[in-house]
């Protein structure tokens, strides 16, 4: 009877033990059923996060481009008008003299000194003036204004008058020339 009641007691105690494992065994399933929801939850929560900080980033890189655009074009104009200073001196000393001199050649002598002053300074910041006259009329660089009959038909489709001046800069055109075509 004693080894009746310790078998029981072993039933009894693996039956509980066993009891236990379906116990935990449930808690386990529970556990995994809440699980991918809880892991979706972190993993949306996560993703969410890294989307609203990338944006805020992207953000700040575009306000500091445009920021940095902006600077760039102002010290680029600050480094033009700043080589065009000394001109601008050059005209009021010659406005100011032309009160005093009645010799007209030494007056047109400064403005041509003034004037090559001018077009060194904006030639060493890439301006190019567009050549016309003579040229095939070509739409890229030249405006027509005007149509004129040609004397040749060698020269139909060729500009014979420049009204403008036109003007490239570092190869681009930042004005077309407005001329006269021949016909």
């Amino acid at each position: 009877m004693a080894k009746d009641k310790d078998r029981n007691e072993e039933l009894n105690a693996d039956e509980q033990v066993n009891a236990n494992d379906s116990q935990v065994n449930e808690d386990q399933d529970v556990k995994v059923e809440m699980d991918p929801l809880a892991e979706a939850e972190n993993k949306y929560n996560e993703l969410n996060d890294r989307y609203v900080r990338l944006h805020a980033e992207f953000d700040n890189f575009r306000r500091r481009t445009n920021k940095e655009k902006i600077d760039i074009i102002s010290s680029a104009n600050a480094g033009v008008l700043k080589d065009l200073l000394p001109v601008l001196d050059d005209f009021e000393r010659a406005i100011a003299n032309n009160d005093k001199v009645d010799d007209l050649n030494s007056i047109r002598e400064g403005f041509h000194l003034i004037y090559n002053k001018l077009k060194s300074t904006l030639e060493a910041k890439g301006l190019k003036a567009v050549d016309a006259i003579g040229q095939t009329f070509d739409s890229e660089l030249h405006e027509a204004i005007a149509n004129m009959p040609a004397a040749d038909k060698k020269d139909s489709g060729k500009v014979i008058d420049a009204v403008e001046k036109g003007y490239m800069l570092n190869d681009k055109v930042i004005r077309y020339a407005k001329v006269v075509v021949a016909q």
